[in-house]
């Protein structure tokens, strides 16, 4: 019985985000959801309390990844600034990048364009807050091993930092870019990316 739900749910997390991705979230159904799953509606309802409910479990590996790529790099135990320098750091950054570009694309997408009405419709927000909040204690940490770090960078310009990640992410998918054309737009924005710090940081 156990693992007949586990199909099921996994069916209806898979056809939930087609639909999602071919209506969004304003117009998406769960009858509609339900009926395709092969489910009566009050059976899906069993499995999630409310149409917000299965879109926000339908994206949590996006969710998570984004997450997850920014703890990495900036979080309290994060890379210390220095490796900005090494090109093992570009690589693993570029390679981060693809992840999500490539094995989350459909849920990025659903995610950065069909979240109007959910309780994901302000996630860019939500995240660049907690962002800045994070990239500042990640400097005030480097400082400490790092004292010639320049870390008087105003708030505003660590919000952009992150405002513009999103921006590239959704101009490769509006704009359909795949392959080496991505991988090369994703190193060339790292590679920005990286000298803009090291430069207003004060690290060689």
């Amino acid at each position: 019985m156990q693992i007949l739900k586990q199909d099921i749910n996994r069916r209806i997390l898979a056809v939930a985000r087609h639909v999602f991705s071919q209506r969004g979230f304003a117009k998406a159904s769960m009858r509609d959801i339900a009926a395709k799953v092969g489910v009566g509606v009050g059976n899906l309802y069993n499995y999630y309390s409310s149409k917000d409910d299965l879109f926000c479990a339908v994206l949590a590996p996006i969710v998570s990844a984004c997450y997850a790529m920014f703890d990495k790099h900036h979080g309290e135990y994060g890379q210390d600034v220095i490796s900005m320098t090494q090109e093992s750091y570009l690589l693993s950054a570029v390679a981060d990048y693809m992840s999500i570009l490539k094995e989350n694309r459909t849920l990025l997408k659903i995610l950065l364009f069909k979240a109007q009405g959910s309780s994901l419709e302000n996630f860019k927000i939500e995240f660049t807050d907690r962002a800045t909040a994070q990239v500042k204690t990640w400097f005030a940490n480097n400082k400490l091993r790092h004292p010639d770090m320049n870390i008087e960078v105003s708030d505003f310009m660590i919000h952009l930092h992150t405002v513009w990640m999103f921006t590239m992410f959704e101009e490769i998918i509006m704009h359909r870019v795949t392959g080496d054309a991505m991988v090369r737009v994703v190193e060339e924005y790292i590679k920005f990316e990286i000298n803009g710090w090291k430069h207003i940081l004060n690290i060689e």
